[in-house]
């Protein structure tokens, strides 16, 4: 019997997504186990560091300082 609510194409794109990178994450961490029982080091690009190239206080950059408690400065006060 079909259920009532079959699953979404979003939802199933979603969880494969995340399967994979369970996968990516276990095969990353054997093949670092496989490294230090053989006495080597295991190299990191910067993306698998979580390195964007960016410095992190660049980030905070994009919002120009305004916070949503100044955005509503300039709106009066509700009567």
């Amino acid at each position: 019997m079909a259920s009532k609510r079959p699953q979404t194409f979003a939802k199933r794109a979603r969880e494969l997504a995340v399967k994979e990178k369970r996968d990516l994450k276990r095969a990353k961490k054997a093949a670092q186990r496989n490294a230090a029982a053989n006495g080597e080091v295991a190299a990191e690009t910067p993306a698998e560091a979580g390195q964007t190239g960016e410095p992190a206080g660049e980030l905070a950059s994009d919002s120009e300082g305004v916070s949503e408690s100044n955005a509503d400065a300039d709106r009066p006060a509700p009567a």
